[in-house]
């Protein structure tokens, strides 16, 4: 970039200055020839000089001749009569003499055509520029003489000399300034892309491209003005947008209407893993914004469907609920199984057959009630998961055989949902266990009537004091000891983002009821 800049403005300085002293050149030798045709021309008029031709005043020629050399600066004033013989001259050598001699030229045009001209010659006194003039008697119209005016060339030469050296310093001025500044520019320029070469400029922007158009999650960039810098191919797929798309140029208003993506710019912090609905799907995003020099230029958002982490965390979520059911029931039925088999051993077949009638008949009641309020799988075996847990532990969950839940919105996660419920599960187990040991109950009552679903759950623990009623959805806060208080906190943290709510009651019997509020119809939240 430095010789690029620094040749370039040499070059152009060089062919400026050249222009400009090659019409100065022309400039002052045109002036010279201006000069030199208007004294002609005057000394031709003047009735002094038009007189002494008339008389052939020699000596007065001579003296008006030499006064209008010094006068006007002039190297030679020259007049002649008609013949063009002359009759005034700086050297008296030549007076009388014809006025071709010096440079062939005897004014012919002057002379004949009555004309006045300029020419560039070498004569006796050297090379000049000569003007010639004829010298008109006014009474009788007719030309009597010839005035011959000339300046050196030599002088105009040096005036031009003393004006290139002062053309030339400043030009040389230039070019030390165009080379400094191509220094400087250069300089900053590298500084400004981090001392980094062009080629290694591309290799890194196309290295950058082919990064950005293989992430799976939708990336758009906007300046501080809202306008889009830089999107890729996954942006368009997941706006819903054909993939050949050009995204970049245009408001981001313009593709979002909703979009509250500037707000960064004002709040200056970013924003991580928020889910928001858009364009009908919902969206985990991540909106950060870009700094330079301690100031935010823009905002860089990644954005991807939340269902495709929901659909994994609901396959897990279904093999966990599998796997805890299955041990469940692997543990209490292989404590039956003992019961009975030691029942058949002593011969009491008849409690043996109860014992199995019994169990055949609870499970069948709970599948029936199941199947016909829980159409829902996914929660169907997140509840009878829990059944067996309880079952395992010694207690009883005991669900409302009045309980509905079938208006389950499509849109609802039903992984989040089977985490809430199982986590309120286990809390209302656990602190009934500890509190009245084996054979205590746990009581489940759901109902999809209005406009919310509500589930409400029931233990026979030691309650929940209201000053720990307050912070006991916080993050690390359980009376279990260390090492818990996440599952609430979770809890709380989905129902923040649903709309939802739960409220904590302290029974009179003793125990508390948990009752969890979520909106079957949830707002839209914010755009990008």
């Amino acid at each position: 970039m430095i010789l690029t800049l620094g040749l370039a403005g040499i070059i152009q300085t060089l062919l400026v200055g050249g222009i400009a002293g090659y019409y100065l050149s022309q400039s002052l030798y045109e002036e010279t020839e201006q000069r030199a045709l208007m004294v002609a021309r005057t000394v031709a008029a003047a009735p002094s000089v038009i007189a002494g031709i008339n008389r052939r005043d020699i000596p007065a020629l001579n003296r008006t001749a030499s006064r209008l050399t010094a006068t006007n600066q002039a190297l030679f004033v020259v007049i002649g009569d008609k013949q063009a013989l002359r009759l005034a001259h700086p050297d008296p050598t030549r007076l009388g003499r014809s006025m071709a001699d010096d440079d062939g030229d005897y004014g012919r045009r002057a002379l004949e055509d009555g004309e006045s001209y300029v020419a560039r010659a070498t004569g006796s006194l050297g090379e000049s520029m000569r003007a010639k003039a004829p010298v008109i008697d006014p009474e009788t119209g007719s030309i009597i003489g010839i005035v011959s005016v000339g300046y050196s060339l030599e002088q105009v030469d040096t005036t031009i000399q003393r004006y290139n050296l002062v053309f030339y310093g400043v030009i040389g001025l230039m070019i030390l300034a165009t080379v400094i500044s191509a220094i400087f520019i250069s300089n900053r320029f590298k500084k400004a892309i981090f001392g980094l070469e062009p080629e290694e400029i591309a290799r890194r922007f196309r290295e950058q491209e082919a990064t950005l158009q293989s992430v799976r999650e939708g990336i758009i960039a906007v300046n501080r003005d809202g306008v889009i810098t830089m999107a890729n191919r996954a942006a368009c797929a997941n706006l819903g947008l054909p993939e050949e798309t050009e995204l970049a140029g245009r408001p981001i208003l313009e593709i979002l209407p909703e979009s509250t993506l500037l707000s960064v710019l004002a709040t200056r912090k970013p924003d991580f893993d928020r889910e928001v609905w858009l364009r009908g799907r919902k969206m985990v995003v991540n909106r950060l914004p870009v700094r330079q020099n301690n100031e935010v230029i823009g905002v860089v958002t990644s954005f991807r469907p939340s269902d495709e982490l929901h659909q994994v965390s609901q396959q897990l979520t279904r093999i966990q609920q599998y796997a805890d059911t299955l041990r469940s029931q692997t543990h209490e039925y292989s404590n039956k199984l003992h019961t009975i088999a030691g029942l058949i051993q002593i011969g009491a077949t008849d409690e043996a057959l109860t014992l199995i009638g019994s169990e055949v008949s609870d499970h069948q009641s709970l599948l029936k009630l199941l199947l016909e309020a829980v159409p829902d799988p996914v929660i169907a075996g997140c509840l009878l998961g829990k059944y067996n847990r309880a079952r395992e532990m010694g207690l009883n969950l005991d669900i409302d055989p009045d309980s509905a839940m079938e208006d389950i919105p499509d849109n609802l996660p039903r992984e989040q949902l089977v985490s809430v419920l199982g986590n309120l599960i286990d809390n209302a187990l656990e602190a009934t266990r500890q509190h009245t040991g084996e054979n205590g109950r746990v009581r489940l009552s759901m109902t999809d009537l209005g406009d919310e679903l509500i589930f409400e759950i029931e233990d026979q623990g030691p309650g929940v004091p209201d000053a720990v009623q307050q912070t006991i959805f916080e993050r690390g806060v359980s009376g279990k000891g260390e090492d818990h208080g996440i599952g609430l906190y979770l809890v709380q943290q989905f129902l923040n983002r649903w709309d939802g709510s739960v409220t904590i009651e302290n029974l009179p019997a003793g125990g508390s009821r948990f009752t969890l509020y979520l909106p079957k119809y949830q707002e839209e939240g914010e755009s990008l």
